[in-house]
C-alpha cells in the first residue's frame, strides 16, 4: 500500500497512479500463475505416462526431489534462518500431507483420464471452506454453504458413482484432494507465523524424507533414455512451476490469482488429448463446469469478504 513519504523534499506519487500499479501487479501475479499451472499439469502428464512403468512412489519421489534441490539453494542464499519454524510441527503436518496427497493423485491418475482426474481434485477448494468453518472457526454465509453443497453435486456428475463410468480409483482422488485441501488450511494457520520459504522448506524436506523410507522396496532402476529424461525434466519443471506459484502469490492477492487455478482443466484436456488420445465426455463437462462455476463464485465472495474486511479497518 501507498505510504506517505518520510520527508516532505521526497516527490510524492500522484495518487492516480496508485491503481495502476496495483493493476499491473495483479496482471504479473496471473500471468506468473497460469505459467504454473501450465508446467504443473505438464508435471502430471509426465507422471501419468511414467506409472506404466514406474512405480507411483518413485515417481513422487523424483517430483518432490525437485522441490528439495530448490530448498537447498534457497538456504544456500539465506542460510539455516529458512528452516526457522514457531510451530515446527503443523510444518511436518503438513509435509506428510503434501507427500500423501501428490501420492495419491498419481496412483488415482494411472487409473482415470487426466482431464477427468483434474476436474474431480478441484473439489479441493470446497473442503478449504468446510475445514476452514470447522477448524479454523471461519464465518461462512448460507450463498457459500450452498456454493460448496453444489461443487460437490458436479463432482458426483464427474464420477457417477455406481454407474461404473469413471474408475473406482476416483476415490482415491477425493482422499488426495482432501489431503490437499487440510494441507491448504495448515497454510492458513502458519502464515501469521512462518514466512513462505520456510513453508515450502518443511514441505520439500518432510515429503521427500517420508518418500525416501520405502523407496529401497519399490525401487526400479529406469528401462529407457526416455524414463530418465521424463524424471529429471518432471523434477525441474515440478520446481520451477513452485516457484511461479509463490511468486505469483507474492505479486497478487491469493484472491485474485486463484481463479486461475482453474486452467488446469484445459491444460488437463489438451494434454490429455495429444498424449494418450482420450477427450471428457459430455458428463465430464457438465460436471467440470458446475464445479468451476460454483468455485469462482466462491471465490468472489471470498473476495468480497476481504474487500469488506479491510475497508472497516480504515
Amino acid at each position: 500500500a501507498y505510504r506517505k513519504p518520510a520527508m516532505a523534499i521526497t516527490p510524492i506519487i500522484p495518487r492516480k497512479t496508485i491503481p495502476s500499479v496495483r493493476r499491473t501487479d495483479s496482471i504479473r501475479g496471473v500471468a506468473l500463475m497460469a505459467l504454473g499451472m501450465f508446467l504443473f499439469s505438464g508435471v502430471d502428464t509426465m507422471g501419468k505416462f511414467l506409472t506404466e512403468t514406474v512405480h507411483p512412489i518413485q515417481i513422487v519421489w523424483f517430483r518432490q526431489l525437485g522441490l528439495l534441490l530448490g530448498v537447498v539453494v534457497l538456504i544456500g542464499v539465506q542460510g539455516r534462518a529458512v528452516l526457522v519454524s514457531s510451530n515446527p510441527k503443523l510444518q511436518i503436518g503438513r509435509g506428510v500431507l503434501a507427500a500423501c496427497s501428490a501420492t495419491l493423485f498419481i496412483v488415482g491418475v494411472s487409473y482415470v483420464p487426466l482431464a477427468d482426474a483434474v476436474a474431480i481434485t478441484f473439489v479441493a477448494p470446497f473442503m478449504v471452506t468446510v475445514m476452514g468453518a470447522l477448524i479454523l472457526r471461519e464465518p461462512v454465509g448460507v450463498r457459500r454453504w450452498t456454493a460448496v453443497l453444489v461443487g460437490f453435486i458436479g463432482t458426483l456428475i464427474v464420477i457417477r458413482p455406481g454407474m461404473g463410468v469413471i474408475h473406482p480409483a476416483a476415490l482415491l482422488l477425493i482422499v488426495a484432494a482432501t489431503a490437499f485441501a487440510l494441507r491448504q488450511v495448515l497454510s492458513r494457520i502458519l502464515a501469521g507465523e512462518d514466512k513462505t520459504q520456510t513453508t515450502v522448506a518443511y514441505t520439500a524436506i518432510v515429503s521427500w524424507t517420508l518418500l525416501t523410507i520405502p523407496l529401497p522396496l519399490i525401487w526400479q532402476n529406469p528401462s529407457s533414455g526416455l524414463e530418465i529424461a521424463l524424471l529429471i525434466a518432471m523434477a525441474v519443471v515440478a520446481a520451477f512451476a513452485e516457484i511461479l506459484v509463490i511468486m505469483a502469490l507474492d505479486a497478487a492477492q491469493a484472491v485474485v490469482v486463484a481463479p486461475v487455478q482453474y486452467s488446469l482443466l484445459i491444460w488437463g484436456t489438451f494434454y490429455g488429448f495429444v498424449v494418450f488420445g482420450q477427450l471428457p465426455d459430455v458428463w465430464t463437462w457438465l460436471g467440470a463446469l458446475v464445479i468451476v462455476a460454483t468455485g469462482l463464485y466462491t471465490l468472489n465472495r471470498e473476495r468480497l469478504a476481504l474487500k469488506a474486511n479491510i475497508k472497516g479497518r480504515n
